[in-house]
This record gives C-alpha cells, structure tokens and sequence, in this order.
C-alpha cells in the first residue's frame, strides 16, 4: 500500500437510531504512523490475507473485547468452583446413598464441568456484587 495516500470517506448522514443498528459504520479512527511502523502493520494485514482496514478494525476489537487476566478474579473463580464441586458431590453422594445407587464417575466429571463452565461468570457476578456496595462514612458496608 502505498503509505503517502489517504482515502477519506465521509459517512451518510444518518439518524442516531440507524447509526446505532449494527452494521452501519459511520466512524472513523484515525492515527499516525512513521513509515517503518506503517509497512510493519501493511505487512500484518498481507500476512492476514485482509485488506489493511479490516485487519486494523479487527484487531482494534479483540484487544478491546479482550479481559486482562485479574488475579483475584481467577482466585475467586477457582476457590468457586471449588466450593461448588465439593457441595454438589456431597449432595449427589447422599441422594445415591439414600436411593441405593451408585453414584457414577460419569456424575464427578459431570460436577467438575458444570463448576468450570460457571466459574468465571459467577466470579465476576460476586466481584461486582461486592463492588458496587455503598460504604458509609463510619467505614461500615451498606
């Protein structure tokens, strides 16, 4: 591509409900870049098989989209899990005993998913949840 040329494309002038429809894109970022670091970002798009707008949109929305890894979060969604697979056992180990069945290593593996499939979004429900509360002036949670 050839760096010295700019391509300006001005949007239609729409109404706020059609610009928030999805697919409509009426919004343009811009940046510079020297021309060593424009051939390197070029270059990735080639290597992408994209045209260099749509690598950049791309991109720009994973590293958006993208969570930081927070440590207590992962703390909590394990000790979660934990807690969640430990309480089920015990339930599923008791409801077998009590109707004279075996309780299936099928039932363990089963447990095991259920909490890993939760554990991060009721980690993050917590966190907000005890985020989010008030405290007073005196200190205490409200």
């Amino acid at each position: 591509m050839n760096a010295s040329r700019t391509t300006t494309v001005q949007a239609n002038h729409l109404s706020p409900a059609d610009e928030r429809k999805s697919g409509f894109r009426t919004k343009t970022i811009s940046t510079r870049l020297p021309p060593d670091e424009l051939a390197e970002v070029e270059a990735a798009a080639e290597r992408a098989g994209q045209p260099l707008s749509e690598w950049l949109r791309e991109t720009a929305l994973r590293a958006a989209r993208e969570r930081p890894a927070d440590p207590n979060e992962l703390l909590l969604a394990e000790v979660w899990a934990l807690r969640h697979t430990v309480l089920s056992l015990f339930h599923a180990g008791a409801k077998a005993t009590v109707e004279g069945k075996p309780m299936l290593p099928e039932s363990v593996i089963n447990v095991r998913d259920q909490g890993d499939a939760k554990k991060l979004e009721r980690a993050r429900a917590m966190l907000a949840n005890f985020l989010v509360r008030p405290i007073g002036k005196d200190g205490e949670v409200r």
